[in-house]
Order: structure tokens, then C-alpha cells, then sequence
């Protein structure tokens, strides 16, 4: 299906505001039709999100790709994935980053996934079934992190496995969303810009405590409007 790869990142992609050539490279290169289910395959390459069970969706092509860029991933980065889903994301990851790690928090999308990415070969991805709000803390800190449901707070425990520099990127907000990228200067503090509104399938998990039974106040956790 390259003719409809092709098509998909011409139109709805570089036609539209991200530039960045290794991710329109690799949003051209990573098969999406293999990560929904069979009777979707003819609507892999369309403009908008899919199911893939559980509630949970394959996020539109053009948001996999903005996000992707908003790391701003150079090609030798750790990256972190809150939500690996169907696997597709971090498939595109893999081939701009030198490692990543994704958290799935339901069991059967988690395991299918990463039978999913072994069989294409994928060695430089690590899946791990669990609640991605608490982040991945063995492998911190990390260049980049990238959550594909959205929380109605940034969790404070990616904060602090970002490393100075780096930069995440997710969608925040309950009745509203919005997709924000975060960064984290070299002297450790947070900034945060508004890039545009987003609908994304909510956190789930420990998110959903009251924020004093997290142990941690939600300081710097809303941006603002």
C-alpha cells in the first residue's frame, strides 16, 4: 500500500505544517494498515482516527506525525510513550530515536502490540503492560515522552524522568482538550505552549485519584487558557 503511504503524507501531512523530513520519511516507511484491525485495513490511510478495540483508537495520521515532530528527535534520543495502543507510534518513534519504551495499560492491546512490533522486526522498542502515570522509572531520565491519552493533569513522575532539555509532548484536559508541548530548560524549570485543541480517548488508571492521594500537589499541572 505505498501508492496510499504516499498519498496519506503528501496530502495530509506535508500539505498541511509539518515539515520535519525524517518524520515524513518515516510516516511514509511504517505500514499503518498492519497496525488496525483487518476489517478497517481500507481506512488506514485516512484522514481520521480508528478503533482497535477496548475503547481505544489508532490516532489520525496527521497527529502522529505533529506530535512525532514536536519531539524534535534528532536520532540518538531515549524516548518514553505513555500509551502504546496498537503500536503504531512507537513504530514511527523507532525509526528516529535509539530507543523506545512503551507503557500500555490494557493487558490484551499491550501483549498483541508487542507480538506485533517483534514480528515486524522492531528491536529497538520495549513494551511493558502497566499504568504508564507513574512513567518508567529503571530506564529515566528520558530525552523525550510522548502520552497518547490525555490526563487532566501533567503527571508530575514524567517531569521528573525528563531531562533538562527535553520535551514532552501530550494532550491535557477533561471536557476540553488541548495538545501541549512541554520542555524542560537546562536549569530544570517547565514551560509550556498551547499548540492547538485535540479529542483524545481520556487516562486512564492512577490518574483517576483525587491528586492528594498521589502524593504530590499539582503545581505547574494546569496551563493556561
Amino acid at each position: 500500500m505505498a501508492e496510499e503511504r504516499e498519498r496519506m503524507v503528501r496530502r495530509q501531512i506535508a500539505g498541511r505544517d509539518v515539515a520535519d523530513p525524517r518524520v515524513l520519511d518515516a510516516m511514509q516507511s511504517v505500514p499503518r494498515h498492519a497496525f488496525v484491525p483487518k476489517s478497517l485495513k481500507n481506512q488506514a490511510y485516512q484522514d481520521h482516527p480508528l478503533p482497535i478495540g477496548e475503547g481505544q483508537t489508532i490516532s489520525q495520521p496527521y497527529i502522529v506525525a505533529k506530535m512525532t515532530e514536536l519531539l524534535a528527535l534528532k536520532g540518538d534520543e531515549i524516548v518514553l510513550e505513555i500509551g502504546a495502543g496498537s503500536g503504531y507510534q512507537a513504530a514511527v518513534l523507532a525509526k528516529l530515536a535509539r530507543r523506545v519504551y512503551s507503557i500500555e495499560i490494557v493487558d490484551s492491546l499491550c501483549r498483541k502490540a508487542d507480538a506485533l512490533l517483534k514480528s515486524m522486526s522492531y528491536e529497538n522498542i520495549d513494551v511493558r503492560c502497566g499504568d504508564g502515570y507513574g512513567g518508567w522509572p529503571e530506564n529515566a531520565p528520558f530525552d523525550a515522552i510522548i502520552v497518547t491519552a490525555a490526563p487532566p493533569r501533567i503527571p508530575q513522575a514524567l517531569l521528573k524522568q525528563l531531562k533538562p532539555g527535553g520535551r514532552l509532548v501530550l494532550p491535557m484536559g477533561e471536557t476540553s482538550q488541548e495538545l501541549l508541548l512541554v520542555t524542560k530548560t537546562p536549569d530544570g524549570k517547565i514551560e509550556k505552549r498551547s499548540i492547538f485543541p485535540v479529542r483524545f480517548v481520556p487516562m486512564t488508571g492512577a490518574v483517576q485519584k483525587p491528586v492528594k492521594e498521589e502524593g504530590h500537589g499539582d503545581s505547574d499541572s494546569r496551563s493556561p487558557r
